[in-house]
């Protein structure tokens, strides 16, 4: 199964490391994995995926607002109406985790994808571990 992992960390760097083990964990199970990073990428090719993953940071602050590369890649991505997909939030402090992990969701389900799989990522470890746990 084609899978896109879409990494939006809350400012413009490389990959981070807990998505890099996601990715391994998913292509461990079989999968063909892909990375489009919201900063540098768009999701034109999103449709072309059976599954899309979402991992994402909170902005640092107040009331778990996600980056704004988050929209731009997904209303990029023309045809993500009833695409499965995945959530995972990363936990970057004590507050607001929840409240941003919604957003995140409520984000990906305005774009028509059917959430079937969400979750707080705390390391690379549990990262890895959840990626060999996901049934697309």
């Amino acid at each position: 199964m084609r899978v896109a992992v879409v990494s939006v960390p809350h400012r413009r760097m490389e990959v981070p490391e807990y998505v890099k083990a996601l990715v391994k964990g998913v292509e461990s199970m079989g999968h063909r994995v892909e990375i489009i990073d919201a900063w540098t990428q768009d999701g034109f090719r999103l449709p072309s995926f059976e599954y899309v993953i979402v991992c994402a940071e909170a902005i640092k602050g107040w009331g778990g607002k996600m980056p704004l590369s988050l929209p731009k890649v997904l209303t990029s991505g023309p045809g993500l109406v009833g695409k499965r997909g995945a959530a995972f939030i990363k936990k970057t402090g004590p507050l607001f985790t929840q409240r941003s992990l919604a957003n995140l969701m409520k984000a990906m389900e305005k774009e028509g994808m059917r959430i079937n799989w969400s979750d707080i990522l705390l390391n690379t470890a549990q990262a890895e571990a959840m990626g060999k746990r996901i049934t697309p």
